[in-house]
């Protein structure tokens, strides 16, 4: 099919791959020999490390754009419409969809080389590479097929590939049959991976139980969100001391900080873009801003204020986001895995059953660590109904712009969405089905697969 003649082309023609691995057949089944290439394609940072999708974060609610902003050149009409949460918002182009597909087909390139070769030292690629095939179709999970529940577990799922022939060509299936990839291949990769890679950009074993307390809880399964996130800390739990961080800088953060468990970004999208402080880019809402106290670093740390474009000296009023994990002020944003995380998720895991203490316990572990030195007071609480309130409180506030709130939304379904443009508002309701994205038309177009229903 077309749109798998198109993966191939962009596979071959990836620069990248020709910068880590001298292709010396033409077969695609070819690119890899030995341990040594499968590493060095392991290592293509903008392969696997790069470009995850963000219309998810394009359609949530942490930032709004004003008139200004919305109507700028820059703002494509299909991030409008993802944007104001039109029914018809759909890609033209199969990015969005071959970008990880694309990591999935280079996963299965590594599988089938390690296949032919021998010796434990090949484990820890077999489990990396196990890890990067989850890691992307997790990510296009939260884009194109319902959020995982009971009742919605047999509705169509991903085309699952497990092997590098593109003349494979696997129908949707089903959700259940996703998340079962998604959570054999993260288990497997679990007894595999090293207990510690020489950077985050290389998966460990802290990062699949990470990445597997993520997907437990994006499915509500709570008891193994908690039990994941729990084996994870057990390996990596150090935080930042936000105390140490300049809150005057524009980028705050470094590249692979000590929280970062594994090191991945979105791809750019112009919308998302929080600018240098002037003119109409990205606006984080009002709400969120009002949730941080005083001694609360994460303020300074995540947020600067607008200036006006005219003298770039007056105050607007609003906020941009600066608190990415990758020091960068664009809209190419971290949403890999970190330590900060894995405590709030911990933490709901506890409130969900029915152990305030401990969720609390978590909360005050992470929040000491983001105010003010001696300013904080610990939180207290036996009720579970009021620590789960707060833990999703905090959990909103420390996962600003992380590529996590789309997913959050979908899973919680407590909150009608609303935005006004240019004098209408648009809104969008608790479990809608535009919470599934539209597979790109492109794809539709040269594929058999079926489109998500409106």
């Amino acid at each position: 099919m077309k749109i798998f003649s198109i993966l191939l082309l962009f596979c071959l023609g990836f620069a990248s791959c020709k910068k880590y691995v001298d292709i010396k057949k033409s077969s695609a089944q070819s690119f890899l020999e030995t341990a040594n290439d499968c590493q060095l394609l392991l290592d293509n940072y903008d392969l696997f490390n790069t470009n995850y999708p963000y219309d998810g974060e394009l359609s949530a609610d942490d930032y709004y754009l004003d008139d200004a902003g919305y109507n700028l050149d820059r703002v494509t009409i299909e991030a409008r419409t993802f944007y104001t949460w039109q029914s018809n918002a759909i890609r033209t182009s199969a990015d969005e969809w071959v970008g990880p597909y694309n990591k999935i087909y280079h996963a299965n390139l590594i599988l089938e080389t390690l296949a032919t070769l021998s010796g434990t030292d090949i484990n820890n690629l077999k489990g990396s590479a196990l890890f990067m095939r989850a890691y992307a179709l997790w990510n296009l999970a939260q884009l194109y097929i319902k959020p995982y529940s009971t009742a919605t577990e047999q509705d169509p799922g991903l085309p699952i590939h497990l092997k590098s022939d593109i003349n494979d060509v696997p129908g949707r299936g089903t959700i259940k049959d996703t998340y079962n990839r998604i959570i054999a291949d993260l288990q497997e990769a679990a007894t595999l991976l090293n207990i510690t890679s020489a950077i985050s950009s290389r998966p460990n074993k802290a990062a699949a139980y990470a990445m597997l307390a993520r997907v437990y809880l994006s499915m509500g399964d709570y008891p193994n969100a908690l039990t994941s996130a729990n084996d994870a800390l057990q390996l990596q739990k150090n935080l930042l001391d936000y105390n140490t961080i300049d809150t005057n800088t524009l980028t705050p953060f470094v590249r692979f900080n000590k929280e970062v468990i594994f090191q991945s970004v979105k791809g750019k999208e112009d919308a998302l873009d929080p600018g240098y402080g002037e003119g109409n880019s990205a606006i984080i809402v009002p709400e969120l801003i009002n949730e941080y106290a005083d001694n609360d670093l994460r303020k300074a740390l995540f947020f600067k204020e607008n200036v006006s474009d005219v003298d770039y000296t007056t105050p607007l009023g609003t906020y941009r986001f600066t608190g990415n994990y990758e020091p960068s002020v664009s809209s190419a944003q971290f949403n890999g895995l970190a330590v900060d995380e894995l405590y709030l998720i911990r933490a709901e895991g506890y409130a969900r059953t029915n152990n305030a203490a401990a969720a609390i316990a978590d909360i005050n572990t992470l929040l000491r660590s983001r105010w003010t030195t001696g300013t904080y007071t610990d939180k207290t609480t036996t009720d579970t109904s009021a620590a789960l309130a707060i833990v999703l409180t905090e959990r909103r506030k420390e996962l600003v712009m992380r590529g996590l709130r789309w997913t959050d939304l979908r899973r919680l379904k407590d909150k009608t969405l609303t935005r006004t443009v240019n004098g209408t508002t648009y809104t969008l309701l608790p479990a809608d089905n535009r919470y599934t994205l539209l597979i790109p038309q492109e794809v539709i177009t040269n594929s058999k697969l079926a489109q998500n229903v409106r």
